[in-house]
């Protein structure tokens, strides 16, 4: 006789295991701690199989019906339904261990050599943030293109464009590392160019050369700190990027040969670098020298010596001098490349002073002295040209 939803539930447990048939070889089990297990027995290739349903009442007697169906089904096309359930499991762990989020941590603790540590932090903080929730638990080899859109759209909505646009690099960059590891087919963000608004390109303000007397005339009258004061002439005689230069570190530097070598950990290409010291650089930095004695930064903090100065110091200094909007500190660089565009320096010297790294990584690792006698007298002439602006002195 078929179980009721009654005697099913009404089922007590006794000093031993026993069973109350169904039907179609599904029966309930009932333990002596009063556990009802749905099972049922079958027969596949000619032996005798048991297959669990889960327990009562979490699985109703017409779900446990359901799936004794759906497994007889299964047997009828010759699959073994045990056979299945068990596949059905292993799928669903590779599925978990292969989750977008796992796959996307693991590709960023790669990173660590390639990016600055605030970098690879930020990175992490981003997808935590905005793509995780979304995507962090989906296999990534089932992700579809419309699913990748909706999260890099929400970024969109907010108004964070250019973030939007990061992100959809980033994820791209990790289904590439899921390729090349074996868990996804393809990379579904190429399949979204176009997909977002289109970003407006925003230049760094920056000072044409007929701005330049002007400007160092008020630098040389700056009232602010002394420090921060050497250290906008250091930028604008060495054109590096403001990180670059707060880290400067006195290790770095080599008076003999008037060089100042940055370790590719604090490039944002992660090259090594070299940059010439003109003979102004080198007056500059004996002058720092006998405003601290910090053994370490060549510009460190004031309230924490062992760290290096405020990135906002030198825009703040900007401000103070009546540049806000007008001038940046990483605009020096545009206009130091502009003026020795102009007066017919070569373009391979110029970039290789600016430091826009070679994209071959092998090829970068011996070309950090690339041009450096070229160099040399680039930055000194340099140097001369901004003295004969009347602002940079010996």
């Amino acid at each position: 006789m078929p179980l009721t939803d009654i005697s099913t539930k009404s089922a007590k447990p006794k000093d031993k295991l026993y069973k109350i048939s169904d039907e179609k070889g599904l029966y309930l089990s009932v333990r002596p701690n009063g556990g009802k297990y749905w099972q049922m027995k079958y027969r596949f290739d000619g032996k005798e199989k048991l297959l669990s349903f889960g327990v009562y009442p979490e699985v109703s007697l017409k779900e446990a019906r359901d799936k004794r169906d759906d497994a007889r089904k299964q047997i009828k096309e010759g699959i073994d339904p045990s056979a299945e359930k068990k596949l059905a499991k292993i799928t669903r762990m590779v599925d978990a261990d292969n989750s977008f989020e796992n796959v996307a941590r693991e590709w960023h603790e790669k990173q660590k050599s390639r990016y600055t540590s605030k970098h690879h932090k930020t990175v992490l903080v981003r997808l935590e943030k905005d793509v995780f929730p979304l995507l962090g638990s989906r296999p990534v080899g089932q992700i579809k293109a419309p699913e990748l859109l909706v999260t890099v759209q929400k970024i969109e909505k907010r108004g964070a464009v250019d973030l939007s646009h990061r992100m959809l690099q980033t994820t791209g960059q990790i289904f590439r590392y899921a390729i090349a590891t074996g868990r996804a087919e393809r990379d579904i963000s190429a399949d979204l160019r176009g997909a977002l608004t289109t970003r407006k390109k925003v230049n760094h303000a920056n000072l044409k050369e007929n701005d330049l007397p002007e400007f160092l005339g008020k630098l040389e009258n700056y009232h602010g700190e002394l420090q921060t004061k050497l250290a906008m002439k250091m930028l604008i005689l060495t054109f590096v990027r403001t990180g670059e230069l707060r880290g400067m570190k006195w290790q770095e530097l080599n008076f003999d040969t008037a060089e100042w070598h940055i370790p590719a950990e604090r490039m944002k290409m992660r090259e090594k670098h070299i940059v010439p010291l003109s003979a102004q650089a080198i007056e500059l930095l004996k002058e720092i020298r006998t405003i601290h004695n910090n053994q370490e930064f060549v510009f460190p903090s004031r309230i924490n010596p062992h760290k290096s100065t405020s990135e906002n110091t030198l825009i703040y200094a900007l401000y103070r001098m009546g540049y806000h909007s007008k001038a940046t500190a990483h605009g020096f660089r545009a206009t130091a490349s502009t003026i020795l565009n102009e007066k017919n320096f070569r373009a391979d010297v110029i970039e290789k002073q600016l430091a826009h790294g070679e994209r071959n990584k092998v090829r970068a690792s011996y070309n950090h002295a690339q041009y450096l006698p070229d160099r040399k007298d680039m930055m000194q002439w340099w140097a001369n040209h901004l003295e004969k602006l009347t602002i940079i002195k010996k």
